[in-house]
């Protein structure tokens, strides 16, 4: 019977082929450790480009009222034996309030900081908050509060309280939208025209010393 093979030799090579086919290469774990990237915020082309620009170095704040508010550094230090240092980070204490809003009325939800909290409280409520001028007020906006002031600031209540102020300063009503529009291409019809109308640059001269 040298030509037949034992049962044992026969299994072998389809048991081997099955244990390496339930073997897998790629990791089971399906999930990352590794935090998402942050998104810049953009604003839209219709608001006005926020002056101070969108922080770069910390963006979770630029999707919430966070004061100025930013991740800080330092050492901690051991009160052991050692009495060596340890880096370590400190974030802002970060809450998801429900603030009113009465130039629009309604209830928004945004993400704001215990510090934020207490400047809109002392500065009577979210509106009168976000319409202060004051350069340093402007400043801890960051993107997302630079986009909810516009929103406000174009409210009809808000607008009739602007022109209320300008009356009684006696400054004259702006224009219009369409009427800015027209300005605006009025101004660039005539730049316009003084670089192509070239006629009086081009106007030959008469030279005596050249006749």
């Amino acid at each position: 019977m040298a030509g037949l093979q034992t049962k044992s030799a026969i299994s072998l090579p389809f048991s081997l082929t099955a244990a390496f086919r339930n073997l897998s290469v790629s990791s089971k774990r399906s999930f990352s450790t590794t935090p998402a990237t942050q998104k810049t915020k953009v604003l839209p082309d219709y608001i006005p480009p926020y002056p101070f620009g969108p922080n770069y170095f910390f963006k979770q704040s630029n999707s919430g009222l966070y004061g100025g508010a930013t991740i800080q550094f330092g050492n901690k230090i051991s009160q052991g034996r050692n009495k060596g240092k340890t880096r370590r980070s400190w974030l802002p204490n970060v809450r998801r309030k429900k603030l009113y809003s009465e130039a629009l009325d309604e209830h928004l939800f945004i993400k704001v900081t215990r510090k934020a909290l207490r400047t809109i409280w002392k500065s009577g409520g979210l509106d009168k908050y976000l319409l202060d001028d004051r350069p340093g007020r402007i400043r801890e906006l960051g993107v997302f509060g630079w986009e909810l002031r516009w929103k406000i600031m174009q409210t009809p209540k808000i607008q009739e309280q602007f022109r209320q102020e300008r009356k009684k300063l006696g400054l004259p009503e702006p224009p219009s939208f369409e009427e800015w529009v027209k300005q605006k291409e009025a101004e660039l019809n005539s730049q316009v025209d003084e670089l192509v109308n070239i006629k009086e640059q081009t106007k030959p001269i008469y030279n005596e010393k050249l006749y």
